[in-house]
């Protein structure tokens, strides 16, 4: 087994990589412990809520227990799948907001500025507007990632963009395009009432070419013979590279590889008598996470998609889906969204918000309530950190997962305004004919100590980790991968997935992910899209006006 890359991971940015590899003439074996992606869980949109929580798609990692979440042990979903986390998410497209990009430029990721990453958003694209209306000139529509729009027959779906436009709030067309800001449509990665993975965009492509292959199991190591990488330890046999081994396996097990090949915090590899090839005590570090709580309704009208959520429902729901990719099953749901800023002085949103017409959680459990809707909602810039360690040196158990959620006052107050301003929204006229009562926090929930106490109880994870490989400039000494996504102190070795962010994105991060993958392949093949001049709108009053 042998090729010029070796790529361990199939998920959003190691498909993408595959895929420009390949297509550029290199041999390329995907590493995948994952199997399939087949079947109606996964292509079907509507059926969100199963892949997630099925043992044969997900790692089934855990968090410890969080000390400011009531020592909870969150779920941390990953996907274990041909596709990884793409062939298991929400399906939401956001690519993030332009000032995210120029704040990883700042902070010593050179050439990843949002007018260099915007080229890359561009050129993945296949983007359908749906005749929703939208920013063409900001889109790809040439680009192996189909992103379309739902469509939006639900007057619920309406009724959420109108109360933010009530509200004072700006409506904007197209959140991924010139103005992030405001309340409108949201994009999907599905195409014709499909899910449209990184494996369908990409990985079979790539396997098309003839110069790509995914070899089934489990990476345990990178070998590393005098400072150059040069395979993957499959335990019992290698996978040879000649050019370049490159990790894309999330934000959870990318460092947990490097750790168990000696790149890692010295102490903490000698710990688990790990020989040390090079010291680099970023590595898991910097652990980052949106959390988000559900702001739930009951509906006075029976107009959610509750009247699906029977046995008779879903099969009418699925039978539709199966014999003609349309109908409520076609869609994730989730068709209007916001992004607003919390208070004057911040320059641009750090509150995302994702309505879905139905009261329901992610692991499929509806509302007692029956027919109803929420808001998913919650700040997108938190300052808490956590790490990734290794809980032992044997491959096959998990790390230990930490994100220190809530660790920091600000993400208190955030939560906060973040609640109280959703209630703003839902108050409004055009939620007058649909609201019955509030389900949760609930009406009886108004001081800051009863909120402190559902976000305690309730917040959950939105399912983004990132940052725990996080790319800076080389004389960083907390970063782990350079401006060129090479893993700082080893030859030949690159890492290219959520956990090369150094902060964060606004929304949720399967695109920028793909971006990365994306932009990462050109830098291992030497070349580089040239800049975009186009500036993104700011709110011309953010310094004195929160909306």
């Amino acid at each position: 087994m042998e090729a010029d890359y070796v790529i361990v991971g199939a998920g959003s940015a190691g498909c993408a990589m595959a895929y420009r590899l390949s297509e550029a003439g290199h041999s390329v074996i995907v590493v995948e412990f994952g199997g399939s992606d087949a079947g109606p869980f996964i292509n079907m949109p509507g059926a969100l809520s199963y892949p997630m929580n099925m043992k044969r798609y997900d790692w089934g990692f855990q968090t410890e227990p969080e000390p400011h979440l009531g020592n909870r042990c969150l779920a941390t979903p990953r996907g274990k799948v041909i596709g990884g986390s793409s062939s298991i998410n929400g399906m939401i497209y956001v690519r993030g907001h332009a000032r995210d990009f120029d704040h990883w430029r700042d902070t010593g990721a050179e050439g990843w500025g949002y007018s260099d990453v915007l080229p890359y958003f561009q050129r993945m694209e296949n983007w359908d507007d749906g005749g929703h209306g939208g920013d063409p000139a900001w889109r790809g529509t040439s680009g192996p990632l189909h992103v379309s729009r739902g469509k939006r027959y639900n007057p619920l779906t309406q009724a959420f963009v109108e109360a933010g436009r009530q509200a004072g709030y700006k409506v904007t067309p197209d959140y991924n395009g010139e103005q992030q800001e405001g309340f409108g449509p949201f994009d999907m990665t599905v195409h014709e009432g499909q899910r449209w993975s990184a494996a369908k965009a990409y990985l079979r492509p790539a396997q098309a070419t003839g110069r790509c292959i995914v070899a089934n199991g489990l990476a345990h190591k990178v070998v590393i013979e005098d400072g150059r990488a040069t395979g993957v330890d499959m335990g019992g046999y290698v996978i040879k590279a000649k050019a370049e081994v490159i990790l894309a396996a999330s934000a959870i097990n990318s460092p947990k590889l490097l750790m168990l090949s000696g790149i890692g915090p010295a102490g903490h590899l000698a710990e688990h008598g790990i020989e040390v090839i090079s010291d680099r005590p970023g590595v898991g570090q910097n652990l980052q996470d949106h959390l988000e709580l559900y702001i739930q309704y009951a509906a006075s009208q029976p107009v959610s998609l509750y009247k699906y959520w029977n046995l008779l429902g879903k099969a009418y729901v699925g039978a539709r889906w199966m014999l003609t990719k349309t109908g409520p099953g076609a869609s994730n749901g989730f068709e209007s969204c916001g992004f607003i800023r919390s208070e004057a002085g911040v320059d641009y949103p750090d509150i995302q918000y994702h309505f879905l017409p139905l009261a329901v959680r992610y692991d499929g459990k509806a509302s007692a309530e029956g027919h109803g809707f929420q808001a998913h909602t919650g700040p997108m810039r938190s300052p808490s950190r956590g790490e990734i360690t290794l809980k032992s040196a044997d491959p096959l158990e998990a790390p230990r997962i930490f994100f220190n959620y809530m660790s920091h006052e600000k993400d208190w107050i955030d939560f906060r305004r973040a609640i109280r301003l959703t209630r703003e929204i839902f108050a409004q006229d055009a939620f007058k004919p649909y609201v019955k009562h509030e389900i949760q926090p609930g009406a009886d929930a108004q001081t800051d100590d009863e909120i402190d106490a559902f976000i305690r109880e309730h917040a959950e994870s939105a399912y983004h980790p990132c940052g725990t490989c996080k790319m800076g400039a080389a004389s960083d000494p907390m970063a782990v991968v350079d401006p060129e996504c090479r893993v700082i102190g080893v030859d030949n070795l690159r890492l290219a997935d959520s956990s090369i962010f150094p902060r964060i994105t606004n929304g949720n991060l399967n695109a920028p992910s793909i971006m990365t993958g994306e932009k990462a392949a050109d830098h291992i093949l030497g070349k580089r899209l040239p800049p975009s001049n186009a500036e993104p709108w700011i709110h011309p009053e953010w310094e004195t006006e929160q909306r």
